[in-house]
């Protein structure tokens, strides 16, 4: 399953890649400027131009939580999102995260149960509702599906799905405020059912030189029929876009949690590059 999951992935990273770059060599008139969806854990407004191919991913996420009885730590590496133009308005993307690993230690007797392997894929489309370049005020509207074909110490029970609504205000020529409310259809614990979830991520960014710096909360309710969560973080985020990197990021991520069913430490680091 691992590797045939691989194959198919990196055929589709082929595929569009050389797709984009062949239309990128028709010089795409007024090409947009360059907008990702990293970092964060909100959606951006931004629709890609059609034809045009962008590569979005996680060098390494990192993620540790600490209570009386226990150590939960995980890492997942090339966490990648290959995003394309389908229309003016439309792009549809497609995820997958090569490898992750999650171990669990007894902090009473040292006792570790770990597992690690290939993750979901990932389908998604947005269509943007105004502003497809994100600039001003903007919205989109985002559906995506999560298909379990990772590893079976890692994959999801069944098909899970949701809806978010990102929206995006400036402020003044500086900072810019972002909201995006999302609601999920995910599977109950036991793999019986599915049930909702919900969050919301609200941001303000603001550019300095060639930076963008960020600060996000974020909340999420989990309506597990098993056993109802909910997390919440305050996030900070950085991307650096030198002119000689117009088509390019890179971007870092730290993340604190803000209650006891959240991560206490989470951070990222992530690129980003348009074909």
């Amino acid at each position: 399953m691992f590797r045939t999951v691989l194959t198919a992935f990196a055929v589709a990273a082929a595929s569009l890649i050389s797709v984009g770059a062949a239309l990128a060599q028709g010089a795409i008139p007024e090409q947009r400027e360059f907008c990702a969806d990293r970092p964060g854990k909100g959606a951006a407004t931004c629709v890609l131009d059609q034809g045009v191919v962008q590569v979005e991913s996680g060098l390494v996420d990192f993620a540790s939580h600490r209570d009386a009885a226990f150590k939960i730590e995980s890492w997942a590496v090339a966490s990648t999102l290959i995003r394309y133009g389908l229309t003016p308005l439309l792009e549809v993307q497609v995820g997958l995260t090569p490898w992750q690993t999650e171990s669990v230690t007894d902090r009473q007797t040292g006792d570790q149960d770990s597992v690690e392997g290939v993750g979901d894929l990932f389908l998604s489309a947005r269509r943007a509702l105004g502003n497809p370049d994100g600039s001003g005020r903007s919205a989109a509207i985002q559906g995506y599906l999560t298909l379990p074909t990772g590893s079976d110490a890692v994959r999801a029970d069944g098909i899970e799905g949701g809806l978010v609504l990102p929206f995006g205000l400036p402020i003044d020529h500086n900072w810019s405020l972002a909201l995006t409310p999302g609601i999920d259809i995910v599977r109950d614990a036991d793999g019986e059912g599915s049930h909702v979830a919900w969050g919301m991520v609200a941001g303000l960014g603001r550019d300095v030189g060639d930076w963008n710096l960020g600060a996000e909360v974020w909340v999420s309710r989990d309506e597990d029929p098993l056993d109802e969560v909910t997390q919440s973080t305050f996030d900070l985020t950085a991307v650096w876009s030198p002119p000689f990197m117009a088509n390019a990021q890179i971007d870092f991520g730290l993340n604190f949690g803000l209650n006891d069913q959240s991560p206490d430490l989470e951070f990222g680091v992530g690129v980003a590059r348009r074909f």
